[in-house]
């Protein structure tokens, strides 16, 4: 049976990767998950504003030192990464971690500014990283940001950071965009090698006894899935760039849906959480044993069996699905 699958690029053994995480902070932890089973490893994301954090730093040095004497000229940073800082800790995880283990090791910027993300994506690609994954986290903080400026805010970062990288560059994006098909594809053309879908944006709720609000993060469940699987049907025919699947895998029957769909890969952390580094191999041999049930040989034949097809009228399969499923619900639940 063949589950050799591509993506970014990068022939992997099977589908089921390691998504940015806390599971991927150590050399050791990283090379858990190859263990465990996992195809490929995306690192855990590095943060625009730890970068920020440090080039604020690095500039405040220089002042202090601006009045000294010219042998103070040797304390001046020579590069926005200094030895002890996240972002030097985050490089030489990367370079530990890509000598370390046999499959793909894929760096993680979030942010949602161009910031310093140019020219340390240099440096994470010249520290070994095989892809970078672009994590953009934009939530307008002011309710009068129109749309097209967060649209191009997304182009811009893509743009930049894929003409400074020889890696392939793939971006985890919202699925709260009026259009997203449409800015899917605008990405694409703006130099993205693959999407990631969907990132999970944090929704806090309100303690109503300490009258706070908890953004407290919480894993996906099954039911997560069902919304990037329908993008990835949706534009699996429309794009030649590579699809992840992430957010609601739990179990081996999620990685066939994502599969159906259309993803090249299906990544996941909540489930090596829950069950432990391991259960990567569990989901493979899950999809094996239903291969084998439905006479697959290959991957080939399963992925985007369920996609939609090209000369399907989109807006009519998704109205005709939404209306059934009113008329099903009314049917099942109205009889109460």
């Amino acid at each position: 049976m063949d589950l050799t699958t591509h993506y970014l690029g990068l022939e992997l053994e099977h589908p089921v990767v390691a998504s940015a995480g806390p599971l991927s902070q150590t050399v050791a932890g990283v090379q858990g998950l190859v263990d465990g089973g996992a195809s490929a490893v995306v690192l855990y994301s590095l943060f625009e504003e730890q970068l920020r954090a440090e080039v604020a730093r690095d500039e405040q040095l220089i002042d202090a030192q601006s009045n000294a004497f010219a042998e103070a000229l040797d304390y001046f940073p020579t590069t926005p990464i200094t030895t002890r800082s996240a972002a030097y800790s985050y490089l030489s995880l990367l370079e530990r971690s890509a000598k370390s283990v046999d499959v793909p090791v894929i760096a993680s910027l979030n942010g949602a500014d161009l910031g310093g993300w140019v020219e340390f994506s240099r440096e994470l690609a010249d520290a070994g990283a095989s892809a970078i994954e672009l994590n953009i986290y934009l939530v307008p903080g002011d309710v009068k940001t129109s749309g097209d400026v967060v649209v191009e805010r997304h182009l811009e970062i893509v743009s930049a950071v894929s003409d400074a990288v020889s890696v392939p560059v793939s971006v985890k994006l919202s699925p709260y965009f009026s259009s997203v098909g449409d800015v899917a594809l605008q990405l694409v053309d703006a130099g993205a090698s693959g999407l990631v879908l969907f990132n999970r944006f944090l929704n806090p709720d309100i303690d109503i006894e300490t009258l706070t609000t908890d953004a407290g993060f919480e894993l996906s469940t099954p039911q997560e899935g069902r919304l990037p699987r329908m993008w990835i049907a949706s534009l699996r025919n429309h794009t030649t760039a590579s699809l992840a699947g992430t957010s609601g895998v739990e179990s081996s029957d999620d990685v066939v849906k994502y599969l159906l769909a259309g993803a090249d890969v299906v990544m996941t952390t909540a489930a090596l959480i829950r069950h432990g580094r391991s259960y990567s191999r569990e989901l493979v041999g899950g999809l094996q044993s239903w291969m084998v049930r439905k006479g697959f040989a290959s991957l080939d034949q399963v992925r985007g069996m369920l996609a939609v097809p090209t000369m399907w009228d989109g807006e009519a399969v998704r109205r005709g699905g939404y209306v059934s499923a009113i008329q099903d619900a009314k049917a099942r639940y109205g009889a109460l």
